[in-house]
């Protein structure tokens, strides 16, 4: 890869060490300069038209955000925060061309680094949303060192954000490659793509890509190669690209998970990539699938 992919290239210093400081992170907090970037539903406040921006709120339009805090890093010497104003009402959206964006429909109108602070901020305000209580005890859990974890006010166990690993694979026999069409949204937009899965607790990136694929395809792999990865925050995995070496090309597909698995020749995948085959449709580039596919379509795999 060239350039990261997106949801990649984070510009932010995640301040490791700033954070572990009660003192400096209350005071990062008020500080007028300090950078606030607003989600409402896990949708991101953006200004401007293709290309868009972030909205970074201060001074004194940021003393009238309510709603939790989280630091994401810091870049030029300022501390920048995600916001989630989701039980709240603003007004942010009356000022010039701002309006709150879904994540996805965000990252094809941003630049690579602000997607990639979006990533952060949508999975991080996300997981805290959904981690107010203690798996250990069951009481409330309050967000300590900037929003890295959080902390069991009655056990005082810690928990820590969770990033979900998940291989995608693009199999190939020769000339041809392996896509699915899983039940769901790649379903409803009549697309194919590469096979993918989570990765199994105590298994091995190279058997989690073996053991998917037989499941989803029926189809036996080899030798396992390591193409490139992407932070994916629905709502916070890590995508592991691979590309795959078939030993057998006989298809039993699993009805229930998958519903329909095909090979396609390279030059009918060169057509899709191309936007140009009436039957095939491939994810678009914002996807790590994408350049899977590109990759092994171009001979790069």
């Amino acid at each position: 890869m060239n350039r990261p992919h997106t949801f990649a290239g984070n510009p932010l210093d995640r301040a490791e060490y700033q954070r572990r400081d009660a003192d400096w992170l209350a005071a990062r907090e008020q500080d007028a300069a300090s950078r606030f970037l607003p989600l409402r539903q896990l949708d991101v406040l953006l200004e401007g038209e293709e290309p868009a921006r972030l909205t970074w709120v201060s001074g004194d339009e940021a003393e009238g955000l309510v709603g939790p805090r989280f630091l994401l890093g810091l870049r030029d010497g300022l501390a920048h925060f995600a916001v989630d104003v989701s039980d709240t009402e603003d007004d942010l959206t009356l000022v010039g061309e701002r309006r709150y964006v879904e994540v996805r429909t965000a990252a094809t109108l941003l630049s690579a680094e602000d997607a990639g602070i979006t990533a952060q901020a949508r999975a991080q305000v996300d997981w805290h949303a959904r981690h107010g209580y203690c798996s250990v005890c069951g009481q409330p859990t309050e967000a300590v060192r900037g929003g890295q974890q959080r902390t069991c006010v009655s056990c005082g166990a810690d928990h820590f954000p969770r990033t979900d690993p998940v291989i995608i694979v693009v199999v190939t026999d020769g000339e041809r490659c392996l896509l699915g069409q899983s039940h769901g949204r790649l379903s409803q937009m009549r697309m194919f793509s590469a096979l993918a899965g989570f990765m199994d607790q105590g298994e091995s990136i190279e058997e989690a890509v073996r053991r998917e694929v037989l499941e989803e395809a029926g189809v036996r792999v080899g030798e396992v190669r390591y193409h490139s990865s992407q932070p994916w925050p629905f709502p916070s995995s890590l995508m592991i690209g691979c590309h795959a070496d078939a030993l057998t090309t006989d298809l039993r597909p699993d009805k229930v998970e998958m519903l329909s698995v095909q090979w396609f020749q390279r030059a009918t995948v060169r057509r899709a990539l191309a936007g140009e085959d009436a039957e095939l449709r491939v994810p678009a580039s914002f996807a790590i699938a994408h350049h899977l596919i590109r990759a092994w379509a171009e001979g790069s795999a």
